[in-house]
């Protein structure tokens, strides 16, 4: 599946992305943010290209074929003790030198247009942390709506605070 927005592509990720996707998600301010540790080298995303990346509605956010952020839907299969059951989550995240263009709005809108419309989800999550002030505004600005505070352990083993929303098809 391909979706297209007025200024970007959202495509299922390639290995020949490693390069890209290395360039971006090795910066500090992109991963611990998002929940995940900066990528150590190309071979790392590569392997994140063929593991995480490479299921079903997970997309890479593309300009001119580049590769410049990763957006995508996780299922739950089974029942989840937060979430409920079948329970799908909304993840996103975009290289440092895009923010502030409103291209994650424009590549999530695009995904949950497709959600709703063509997959028939009901009620979409999201998390956030509460320092991530960029991706509460996301939500925001996508019509989410808060449903509860959370606590979390981190990737490095610290209690993090998480703020919850969620979009239910209207």
């Amino acid at each position: 599946m391909i979706l297209k927005t007025e200024r970007l592509v959202l495509r299922p990720w390639k290995e020949t992305d490693a390069e890209c996707l290395y360039h971006f998600a090795k910066n500090p301010k992109i991963g611990p943010i998002a929940g995940w540790p900066p990528h150590e080298s190309v071979e790392e995303s590569l392997e994140i290209i063929k593991t995480v990346f490479s299921k079903k509605e997970t997309y890479a956010i593309t300009i001119d074929d580049n590769a410049i952020g990763a957006i995508g839907l996780l299922f739950y299969p089974y029942t989840n003790h937060f979430w409920g059951e079948n329970g799908v989550e909304l993840g996103y995240w975009i290289g440092e030198e895009y923010w502030g263009q409103g291209l994650a709005v424009e590549a999530a809108e695009e995904l949950l247009k497709h959600a709703f419309e063509d997959l028939k989800i009901e009620k979409i999550h999201a998390c956030f942390i509460y320092e991530n002030h960029q991706s509460k505004r996301v939500l925001e600005k996508l019509g989410f709506r808060y449903f509860c505070d959370k606590e979390n352990t981190d990737i490095y083993g610290n209690e993090t605070r998480e703020m919850a929303m969620f979009l239910e098809k209207e």
